[in-house]
């Protein structure tokens, strides 16, 4: 659409602009808004199904709310694109998770509207509840609203924090927007519970038939009076409002979340209420968008449009996904172990275990987004001779760490950790990065951590640490994105601890970690132009390290890197360094890794060459180091 054809979305600049137009314009200010989304989220890619969900829900806050006085914070904040448009970034979609350009969550470096930023689920109401206790200590006079939903119901945060909430008793509004959905089908008993007896057709068609054939009797008013008191009663007892106002909350709802009016009516009521409110709204994910609406996980995310030029790429066509490859692999393991099970928090489909769940649903277990449960739930499994595969993303495993140290390494448990998404993601940027589970692995006792250059080694590690390293936890990280198509049958086990000589050379050494091999690959080929042979060696292994293949380095050169896709500080090369002390290695160890900040969001190629972690890049560092040291020795 052109910006002639929206008669009310450009000329809204800050929810104040939206705050001074008549009541009647909001439906068609939630068409255009709609529709707007729809225009540049599809050509830009991100976070789609949820914010067409909202449309409505976040025109209404903005308008009855005064915002940016009043707080407003969205949980798993890829909810939040129409409030973006509505504070001022309208004209910066375009650039949305593109490097420099908008992040794909809540901000608040970026804009005064973003109370709290957002980007793993389930916060929402602890922040919230932290921004009304600051409110409180400073004597100020201002609303906090917190928007939870699209999954985040299924975290544990959530109901810690509602019950704190109902004994702190201050003003707070907490909104859930149950759609029933997360980017998987939600599992909650209670989420289900919602939906069973809010959308039941049955239910519905009752109490229609009974209404209006009350209201065809003499008596037909008296009689709606006592059924509506009655209806009110049976609420009390079948509606989630009695767990709501149990844990201290004024319940209200649920009401349609699509209705603007509704939603208007409703948050002018209640927005001046003391204490704890509980606002309750049923809306549709991706609604309004067809291909949304029919979508198994209602367009939860799309990528950007491929251009022609992509898609003829002749070394494109071999490429399968790491995710895929671990998916199929686990099936195959599990037709052959019916031991074996996988584990996941809401990322069935994102982790590849769709593939496993399609052939063996029994052997999938989605128990939310509840990681911290996950892996004690996984923990528990494994007192019992059954070994968990726990597949998550590396960015969420961080939110487990105290259950993955107390119930899983202390009891030496044997659970299988693959971590997807490890390294640099992409466009979501600092909070879904993989950038910290090296560090935060490798000084955790009985854990091995490994990293596959590709398939065939996802593959073969998966295999290890289910049939080979059984005595205690094992973590596999491995990159988003494509690797090799073509990999072997069958599986091979490799040997404990250690690596693999990729190339031999005779100036110096860098030994890569997992993604990092090819990059090592193709600065070893940059160097030879200038008459430097770089040795490339593939560790394998994070924990434990290949200590004899150390020795041997160590005594064959002078300058030793180490080159990873992960933080610098207490990562691969600082075991490297640490081993080397012990040593008393009188050499160099040069730590090729990122750098002590959290890296933005952009293309994975443009932040490996911004952090100088593409091959060029590491060349020239390489290259610098030799040619000073050979500089030192003709000096010498």
């Amino acid at each position: 659409m052109e910006q002639k054809d929206y008669k009310y979305l450009f000329d809204i600049n800050s929810p104040a602009d939206l705050r001074k137009l008549p009541r009647e314009a909001l439906p068609q200010v939630c068409a255009e808004l709609r529709n707007y989304l729809i225009d540049t989220v599809t050509q830009t890619g991100g976070h789609f199904g949820a914010g067409l969900g909202v449309v409505e829900l976040t025109v209404a806050l903005h308008y009855v709310l005064n915002t940016p006085d009043d707080k407003l914070v969205f949980d798993v904040g890829h909810q939040a694109y129409p409030h973006k448009i509505l504070t001022g970034r309208r004209d910066l979609m375009k650039t949305i998770r593109k490097k420099g350009g908008l992040s794909g969550f809540p901000n608040r470096k970026e804009s005064e509207y973003d109370a709290f930023g957002t980007g793993h689920a389930s916060t929402s109401i602890s922040a919230a509840l932290g921004i009304a206790t600051a409110r409180d200590i400073n004597k100020d006079n201002y609303r906090v609203a917190a928007v939870i939903g699209d999954g985040s119901m299924t975290g544990g945060m959530a109901y810690e924090a509602m019950n704190n909430c109902g004994y702190q008793k201050r003003k707070v509004l907490i909104i859930l927007n149950d759609n029933n959905f997360s980017i998987d089908k939600n599992i909650s008993a209670i989420s289900n519970y919602f939906t069973k007896v809010f959308s039941s057709n049955t239910a519905m068609t009752v109490r229609e038939n009974l209404w209006n054939a009350m209201g065809k009797l003499a008596s037909g008013d008296r009689l709606r009076k006592y059924a509506s008191r009655l209806e009110d009663s049976l609420k009390a007892i079948v509606t989630p409002g009695v767990l709501f106002e149990t844990l201290g909350f004024n319940y209200f709802g649920p009401i349609n979340g699509n209705n603007i009016h509704k939603l208007v009516d409703m948050l002018g009521k209640i927005k001046d209420l003391n204490g704890p409110v509980f606002l309750h709204i049923m809306t549709e994910k991706g609604k309004g968008y067809l291909p949304a609406e029919k979508d198994k996980q209602k367009l939860h995310a799309i990528g950007m449009p491929q251009s022609i030029s992509e898609k003829a790429l002749p070394d494109m066509v071999d490429l399968k996904s790491f995710s895929s490859i671990f998916g199929e692999a686990l099936t195959e393991i599990c037709e052959q172990n019916d031991k074996v099970a996988a584990v996941t928090a809401a990322m069935a489909d994102g982790t590849g275990l769709n593939i496993l769940q399609k052939k063996y649903p029994e052997k999938v277990i989605d128990v939310g987004i509840a990681e911290g449960h996950a892996v004690t739930y996984a923990a528990g499994m494994a007192t019992q001779d059954v070994i968990p595969v726990v597949a998550i993303y590396s960015t969420f495993l961080q939110r487990a760490y105290d259950s993955l140290i107390h119930d899983i390494a202390l009891q030496d448990l044997h659970v299988v950790f693959a971590l997807d998404r490890a390294g640099l993601v992409g466009e979501d940027g600092p909070t879904h990065h993989g950038t910290f589970d090296m560090a935060y692995l490798r000084s955790i006792p009985n854990m091995i951590v490994m990293a596959p250059r590709n398939g065939v080694q996802l593959r073969n590690m998966l295999y290890s640490a289910i049939n080979e390293y059984c005595t205690g936890p094992s973590a596999i990280r491995f990159p988003r994105g494509k690797t090799h198509s073509v990999v072997s049958q069958g599986f091979k086990a490799i040997p404990l601890g250690k690596s693999e000589l990729i190339i031999k050379g005779r100036d110096t050494v860098l030994i890569a970690v997992g993604s990092m091999v090819y990059t090592a690959k193709k600065a070893a080929k940059l160097l030879k132009d200038d008459d430097i042979e770089l040795e490339v060696i593939d560790a394998r292994f994070v924990k434990p390290l290949d200590k004899q293949m150390l020795d041997n380095v160590f005594a064959r050169f002078g300058d030793v890197f180490t080159l990873e896709e992960g933080q610098a500080q207490g990562g691969f090369g600082s075991a490297v360094a640490e081993y080397a002390g012990e040593k008393k290695f009188k050499g160099n160890i040069n730590i090729l890794g990122l750098p002590d900040k959290f890296v933005e969001h952009g293309t994975q190629k443009e932040l490996l060459a911004d952090c100088g972690l593409d091959s060029a890049s590491v060349a020239a560092r390489i290259k610098n180091v030799v040619q000073i040291a050979i500089g030192h020795n003709t000096n010498g």
